[in-house]
């Protein structure tokens, strides 16, 4: 969705985190920098950088692949009752299901690679969740593990994160 605001203003009060700066092949054109981002636009800024960046993404969907270990907050799931195998061997295991991913994307695309996700969840994942192909569904912040959230909501549709642990596995 795009939004625009059309409205005229004589003295400009940037909010928090932006700059102005005079366009030098545009001579009495300005343009607004997100000092965070290092974006810039035409328009007059209307909400703080924080505001902007705290706000952007109130809820994700995500699919994953959980791979247990011995060291798991509870080394047990739905397909094994007693998970033995160390950090490093469930390390290497997501590394191998990334590779087949990334291989999957890049030689037949998004789609199919997603439904190669969900299948190889279905079977491989420790979390409840592989009966529904991985999907844990909608969810806000403050929901999930902390290192959890904050990768989903650092991705990009679509997109495809690097092994993430969490207290879980």
């Amino acid at each position: 969705y795009t939004i625009y605001y059309n409205f005229i203003m004589d003295s400009i009060n940037l909010p928090k985190g932006w700059e102005e700066k005079q366009s030098s092949s545009h001579p009495g054109k300005y343009y607004y920098i997100n000092k965070r981002t290092g974006k810039s636009q035409w328009e007059i800024p209307l909400q703080d950088d924080d505001e902007i960046y705290d706000n952007a993404i109130n809820e994700v969907q995500a699919l994953h692949i959980l791979k247990k270990h011995n060291q798991s907050r509870r080394p047990a799931s739905w397909r094994n009752p007693n998970i033995t195998q160390t950090k490093n061997e469930s390390i290497e295991q997501i590394k191998i299901i990334r590779k087949q991913l990334i291989d999957e994307l890049n030689n037949n695309g998004i789609d199919n690679m997603i439904k190669l996700f969900k299948r190889i969840a279905s079977v491989e994942s420790d979390c409840s969740s592989a009966s529904r192909g991985g999907d844990l569904g909608t969810f806000s912040r403050g929901q999930m593990q902390k290192s959890f959230e904050d990768a989903t909501f650092s991705l990009q549709v679509n997109g495809l994160s690097d092994l993430v642990d969490s207290d879980s596995g």
